[in-house]
């Protein structure tokens, strides 16, 4: 999702919630401690230099059952990030603290934003010779017939 994205959802609620992958509700009384842009110049296993821009956001929670982050407060958090940071309107990264800090994209669903899983990938498949999910089932399913020695 987009920062201006969840900026237009923020404005239409009364309250923040999120829930993580599992449907678990993350407590209520939890803060955004950063918001910031993270951008990452990088070169890929075929040779590629990539760049990626990101806005993360730290979700985190403490011992301070009463606190709860406003919308109103959560939105001028994100202005002053813009005005003072420079910010632009990318694609949403949340840190959250589980065993270790994970990364999580964002949705919005009923009301809620739900921390959606991210999986790493080779950008570079085409170039490493790595054949994709449906090129390998192809080849399975092709030659996994009756007499056609695969098993």
């Amino acid at each position: 999702m987009l920062l201006s994205e969840f900026t237009k959802h923020i404005e239409t609620l009364t309250e923040v919630n999120f829930k993580k992958p599992d449907g678990t509700e993350i407590p209520k009384h939890f803060h955004i401690t950063e918001v910031g842009q993270i951008t990452k110049k990088f070169i890929d296993c075929g040779g590629s230099i990539r760049n990626e821009n990101v806005i993360s956001m730290q979700l985190w929670e403490s011992i301070d059952f009463w606190h709860r982050l406003e919308p109103g407060k959560l939105i001028s958090i994100i202005n002053l990030s813009q005005e003072k940071l420079g910010i632009e309107d990318n694609e949403i990264e949340v840190e959250y603290q589980g065993n270790t800090i994970g990364k999580y994209g964002v949705e919005f669903e009923n009301g809620t934003f739900v921390l959606t899983t991210k999986k790493t990938d080779c950008l570079a498949s085409d170039l490493c010779g790595i054949p994709s999910v449906e090129t390998i089932k192809e080849t399975v399913s092709s030659s996994c017939t009756p007499g056609g020695g695969c098993c």
